[in-house]
């Protein structure tokens, strides 16, 4: 972590609400998309989670963890910080763990999907919505993990009305 002091902020809000996750259409000659598009706090701190992964390749994994609790207690809709938490706790072999966190951020996603009404498709290719549907595949494989296939069906399903492509191979979790 470089001390560029961004913790010096810690306890002061910002216009007071938190900002939250939200959905955006895009129109592009290959017709209409759905981007989520993640609060400015997120967007701020790209560089706090290219930090962490480097922490956690260099085996710092505990140091990646209390990172990642703190940009979560300032930005809650963080999806990023939600997934790699995840990563983490699969990687200790926790997969309760991790599905809280996957889950979390999965919940996130769909709250803001469903607030926008019909947002779909909502294409993995589009950078928005990767953290979604990796957080999506980390619980699928949780779930299937935790011997509750029928909770991991109805994660797919959802996921596939989003973006049939299924380009990180998710409905094949399902299949092992």
């Amino acid at each position: 972590m470089t001390d560029s002091g961004h913790h010096g902020g810690r306890g002061k809000k910002r216009g007071g609400a938190k900002e939250k996750l939200g959905v955006a259409k895009r129109e592009s000659a290959a017709g209409v998309a759905w981007e989520l598009v993640h609060p400015r706090c997120s967007r701020r701190r790209r560089e706090d989670i290219e930090e962490v992964e480097a922490m956690v390749e260099a085996g710092e994994t505990e140091i990646a963890r209390d990172e990642l609790v703190w940009l979560l207690s300032e930005c809650p809709d963080f999806l990023d910080a939600h997934v790699q938490l995840g990563l983490i706790a699969l990687e200790e072999g926790d997969p309760k763990l991790a599905r809280g966190h996957f889950g979390r951020a999965y919940e996130l996603a769909l709250k803001a999907i469903d607030a926008a009404g019909p947002a779909k498709p909502l294409p993995y290719a589009l950078d928005g919505n990767q953290p979604f549907f990796q957080a999506a595949k980390g619980l699928v494989h949780c779930l299937m993990e935790m011997g509750r296939r029928r909770s991991a069906t109805e994660v797919c399903s959802r996921i596939a009305l989003l973006d049939s492509t299924d380009p990180l191979g998710i409905q094949r979790i399902l299949g092992r």
